[in-house]
């Protein structure tokens, strides 16, 4: 383990005594601020090229995962199917993305990138792919591990809590 997990490790056994409550208030606050630093480092980058956060993930999950029904895209980057309706919108508009209805069951539309999509997402993706790795820079390769897996843990036990 490195010397930075050791040291939190060490510094978690070697304080006053905390309640599990304490220690989950405390996650809390830390996950949350944690959250918005990298979600305002993720902002600023992808407004840098005309796009709003839900206008870039829906781009990046039809660059990366291809055409996706808008029902599953909606789900894949968490957005309401009205605000996936206005995001699609203005993607289409701009012609960075089309729909089209399933041949199986018509009541099905699917989004798919443009060719002009897929341009802009392969020259902007790169920096942003970087501008991430810079934000998350304070862990090493096996501390981003060890937080994607507690943090993973944390999640799907707290979607399944009573």
């Amino acid at each position: 383990m490195s010397s930075a997990i050791d040291y939190l490790d060490l510094k978690m056994t070697t304080t006053a005594t905390v309640t599990d409550r304490e220690l989950s208030l405390k996650l809390w606050v830390v996950l949350a601020r944690a959250f918005r630093a990298l979600a305002e480092r993720s902002r600023r980058d992808v407004e840098r090229h005309e796009l709003m956060g839900s206008e870039f993930a829906v781009l990046e999950a039809l660059y990366h995962k291809g055409d996706l029904p808008i029902g599953e895209l909606g789900d894949r980057v968490l957005l309401t199917s009205g605000s996936m309706t206005y995001v699609i919108d203005k993607l289409a508009r701009r012609g960075l993305l089309t729909r089209r209805r399933c041949a199986q069951d018509q009541r099905v539309r699917y989004a798919a990138i443009s060719a002009a999509g897929r341009r802009l997402m392969a020259s902007i993706f790169p920096d942003h792919a970087e501008a991430i790795r810079r934000a998350t820079a304070g862990l090493s390769a096996e501390e981003k591990r060890l937080a994607t897996a507690l943090l993973k843990r944390l999640g799907l036990a707290a979607e399944h809590a009573v």
